[in-house]
């Protein structure tokens, strides 16, 4: 049996982020995961960095997103340096489109702008008004369907399959071991406590374990369905979405487009990232005609002038949803047992931050902010209270 300072399931961003800041902090790591780490939600990702609320039951996620958007540029530098490989970062804002719904004074998009502002600004986050003309001074190809926009100048991209790629360099520069293709199939456990990682036969000892397996976590172990269970803690579920990627010699984006119907995000290669869909279809990564429909139908709205463009490739990842929508993040009641799941949408926005957390949670004993709502507690009381 092997034996680290640390052993974490899942070579995502999330724990390939935890990993290196680890060991740059002198632990002995490894990182288990089930196929090519990087290869799942992390390489499917559009790579926006976007911290303002997506949903109503997000707003408790916003200071953590504030803090991984304040920590990008220094995150991104440093690992550019460690790995030797270039990350693209565009700090260039994103332009958000809404659409007028119906006659209803509460449907019209200025509307929909004026709560949306109001929202921002009430959270601290930068957020203006923009006309529409002003929008398509910035961005020409803008159509002629939306009926108002706002301008986030502190929104930024970051290209995730580059990012993920460079950190994996960027921890083996450190000394962290990879087990890819070696999915955990249970935790190591010694009486009431966490003691490292199984992969099949083989076991990884380790005095912390940190599970940061995104939507494959609740099922990876095959324990009894007792309150230490990792379900119990992290009860994930994917969640796909499906993504097509755009290039179009005539139209030319510098800047996030969004609305409710769509997001295009602009690579410097000239690609157009388009998404996306939100489907409960389990672990299904089926791309369908319905599915790219949906999303060439929001592009069309935002800018009509790419209904002819060429697809240059599909795809689909599965984020990993939580009952309420937000992360896990924290210590659980078994010693040893670290949780860090659950990102749904935002695992490339809050990656430096979460690697933060976990980073104070082992080296110190305790997080450097509050990290209460992303409790793993939150889930295993209710599951004792039934």
């Amino acid at each position: 049996m092997t034996t680290f300072d640390v052993a974490i399931a899942g070579g995502g961003i999330i724990g390939t982020s935890i990993a290196l800041e680890l060991a740059e902090a002198g632990l002995g790591v490894v990182v288990l995961d089930r196929q090519e780490p990087g290869r799942e939600a992390s390489w499917a990702a559009a790579g926006m960095l976007s911290p303002g609320p997506d949903a109503p039951g997000a707003v408790p996620l916003v200071p953590l997103g504030k803090d991984g958007l304040r920590r990008y540029p220094e995150f991104v530098a440093h690992v550019e340096r460690l790995s030797g490989q270039r990350v693209p970062l565009a700090r260039n804002g994103t332009i958000e489109l809404f659409f007028d719904k119906g006659a209803a004074a509460g449907d019209s998009a200025e509307a929909e702008r004026a709560a949306m502002i109001k929202q921002y600004a009430a959270l601290g986050l930068a957020i203006e008004p923009m006309t529409l003309d002003a929008a398509r001074k910035l961005e020409p190809a803008i159509g002629a369907e939306p009926g108002a926009a706002a301008w986030l100048p502190d929104e930024a991209t970051v290209e995730p399959r580059a990012l993920v790629t460079a950190v994996i360099a960027a921890c083996k520069k450190r000394g962290v071991e990879f087990r890819a293709s070696q999915p955990v199939t249970a935790l190591l456990r010694d009486g009431l406590a966490c003691t490292g990682l199984v992969s099949g036969t083989e076991k990884f000892s380790a005095r912390h374990v940190v599970v940061a397996a995104g939507g494959f976590t609740a099922g990876m172990e095959n324990a009894e369905a007792d309150a230490r269970g990792i379900a119990n803690f992290a009860p994930t579920h994917p969640v796909r979405g499906q993504m097509l990627a755009l290039r179009n010699s005539k139209v030319h984006l510098t800047r996030v487009l969004r609305s409710e119907r769509a997001y295009l995000v602009p690579r410097l290669d000239g690609r157009l990232i388009a998404g996306s869909t939100l489907e409960n279809v389990g672990f299904d990564k089926t791309v369908t005609p319905e599915g790219l429909f949906k999303i060439r139908d929001g592009v069309r709205a935002m800018v009509p002038a790419l209904v002819d463009s060429e697809i240059i490739e599909t795809w689909a990842g599965l984020r990993p949803g939580t009952p309420d929508g937000l992360p896990i993040i924290g210590k659980t009641s078994v010693e040893g047992l670290i949780v860090a799941t659950g990102h749904y949408r935002n695992g490339v926005l809050l990656a430096p931050a979460t690697a933060a957390v976990v980073r104070d949670l082992i080296v110190k004993g305790k997080a450097g902010i509050n990290i209460e709502a992303y409790s793993p507690l939150r889930f295993s009381e209710r599951h004792a209270a039934a």
